[in-house]
């Protein structure tokens, strides 16, 4: 029987990564990262809002056919951003957990598997209006749960976005998406960061929530999330 030739090896393709969109809000340098997250350097602060953990778990439960597996990939990403940075506080704003029956045994357990591996890791909830909704996370979690406004340094930690007085507002709860439009009308509908003013609201990190489209604006700065990257949009 012939021998058939071995193929012939393939080079590793090479990978850039692109590098983060640092703006400058309230004095501070902050980073935009393509996995829909804020870092703030100097303070060692991560920023995440609307995880929404247990919301596909919660449609499951009213009969509708979605995919399984999502608190599991958030969890995922949320380990690949403590492993990519000393991140030594974790800020949540708002909607960690969907709804009540996100309480159910089995997101419980891998929430608290995943608490285990971070078990040095500062974390403050900002409840939202699905946390309480939901209730706040088990104590044993280790999950500070305050109000909004919450002050941080220069920032106002908030679900809704709001104006606030003296600090700069940090919120998510809206979900901003943008519409990008090509060539042959070809149109790609992406998460986005926004900022106007003294505010800025994130975009959902969480795998299964949707979008309010935001459209382009005076005052307004919009930051598209895809193709790994962070996008200034004109």
């Amino acid at each position: 029987m012939p021998v058939p030739f071995p193929a012939p090896a393939r080079p590793a393709p090479s990978v850039v990564s692109p590098a983060p969109v640092i703006v400058h809000w309230a004095g501070e340098a902050l980073e935009l990262l393509p996995d829909r997250a804020l870092w703030w350097p100097a303070q060692a602060v991560l920023f995440v809002a609307d995880v929404h953990l247990g919301k596909a778990a919660t449609f499951r439960a009213l009969g509708q056919p979605v995919p399984a597996g999502t608190t599991a990939a958030n969890l995922s990403r949320l380990d690949a951003l403590l492993a990519a940075r000393p991140v030594r506080h974790l800020v949540v704003l708002g909607d960690l957990l969907h709804a009540a029956q996100a309480h159910n045994a089995s997101l419980l357990a891998q929430l608290a598997h995943w608490r285990t591996r971070h078990a040095d890791l500062a974390i403050t909830l900002v409840r939202g209006n699905h946390d309480d909704r939901a209730g706040d996370p088990p104590a044993h979690l280790g999950i500070a749960v305050v109000g909004e406004p919450w002050l941080l340094g220069p920032f106002a930690c908030c679900h809704e976005p709001q104006a606030h007085a003296t600090h700069f507002v940090l919120a998510g709860h809206v979900h901003p998406a943008c519409w990008l439009q090509g060539p042959g009308r070809d149109r790609l509908r992406l998460p986005c960061f926004t900022q106007q003013g003294r505010g800025a609201v994130l975009p959902a990190f969480g795998e299964f929530t949707g979008g309010w489209t935001v459209d382009a604006a005076d005052g307004l700065a919009r930051y598209a999330v895809g193709g790994g990257g962070v996008w200034p949009l004109p």
